[in-house]
């Protein structure tokens, strides 16, 4: 069974970095007053993709980022504006070269940025965002559309916008006026051996918007000692797997070298439509695994999946290092498909 981590304060004190509309709802709930800021449009060189989101709660409070901080005080004033008023607003922003300080974007590119108070007659109804928020928490696909011309709102699943969902795109429709955010589950990483490279790997993987699971039945491998703060199955890899659930949102990275371990983790990703997977040993390694995945009836097209050695070729050194390298390689996955 896993082992979870230490309980941490709510959302409404000090929320995960991507925990933003978590955030927002737990503030209007609270009383305090939130409004959701959301990158709409970009062009040239913003540091932050469409769909990217900021919570300002009425005390100030922020979670995310739209900008990487370059207009964020702009956006955080027009929020205390919105939740005055009532009323959601399109908001854009850019730089010139005479004015690459003043309130724009010193990378010299563009936004537009939509805030949207919560629970006013102009903004985001409470309901619909607890239902956004609750969708998450079942690993739910869902979007959040908007008429900005009439601030409409509704929510909508995969099968209304399935190239969206597949390239995780958020952005506006052809009619220049409904945009639509996706909202895919959040990212997942299982770690299949609790040695030396883990150490570095999970909670990298965490500060890179995973939520991360590490899996080994040794328990003196796997112990809380070894890996403060961590998720840990003491489970069987083909068992706590099966627990664990695998989807498209899901990396699974093998590193114990032992195939009584690494087999059936490997035969369960491979079965299953993880984005990743990646796995520790040399190509001499790796070539003894193809046999063994072969007889066991793994077909080329499965087995060709498998990214091994695991990580770019970076010339990593060091668990630090390799566990770099690994990240890397899952970032260049996930979003060059």
């Amino acid at each position: 069974m896993p082992t979870p981590p230490p309980s941490s304060p709510s959302a409404q004190s000090t929320p995960k970095h991507d925990a933003v509309l978590e955030a927002a709802l737990d503030w209007h709930r609270a009383g305090k007053g939130a409004v959701l800021a959301t990158v709409v449009e970009t062009w040239g060189s913003a540091p932050r993709p469409v769909g990217a989101n900021l919570a300002v709660s009425g005390d100030g409070d922020m979670v995310g980022s739209v900008s990487g901080g370059c207009v964020e005080g702009a956006v955080v004033a027009e929020s205390f504006d919105a939740l005055e008023s009532g009323e959601s607003k399109l908001l854009n922003y850019g730089v010139s070269d005479d004015d690459a300080f003043a309130v724009g974007l010193a990378c010299g590119g563009k936004i537009g940025v939509q805030v949207q108070p919560v629970g006013k007659p102009g903004g985001i109804p409470e309901a619909i965002l607890a239902e956004l928020v609750a969708a998450r928490a079942a690993r739910k696909p869902v979007a959040y559309v908007v008429d900005t011309e009439s601030w409409d709102r509704r929510l909508a699943g995969p099968e209304e916008f399935p190239d969206r969902f597949r390239a995780d795109r958020s952005g506006f429709e052809p009619d220049g006026k409904t945009f639509v955010a996706v909202h895919n589950p959040p990212l997942r990483m299982v770690v299949v051996g609790a040695v030396h490279i883990a150490q570095p790997l999970m909670p990298m993987a965490r500060l890179a918007g995973y939520d991360a699971t590490l899996v080994d039945p040794r328990e003196a491998f796997g112990a809380a000692a070894r890996f403060p703060g961590e998720t840990i199955m003491n489970d069987w890899p083909d068992e706590a797997l099966a627990e664990h659930g695998l989807d498209a949102r899901t990396a699974v990275v093998t590193l114990t070298h032992d195939p009584k371990l690494d087999d059936p983790a490997i035969i369960a990703a491979l079965k299953s439509d993880v984005f990743y997977l990646g796995c520790l040993g040399s190509p001499r390694t790796h070539a003894k695994r193809v046999e063994r995945l072969t007889a066991a009836g793994l077909s080329e097209a499965q087995i060709g999946r498998i990214h091994a050695p695991v990580g770019l070729d970076i010339g990593a050194k060091s668990p630090a290092e390799i566990a770099v390298a690994i990240l890397a390689q899952m970032t260049q996955v996930l979003r060059q498909r």
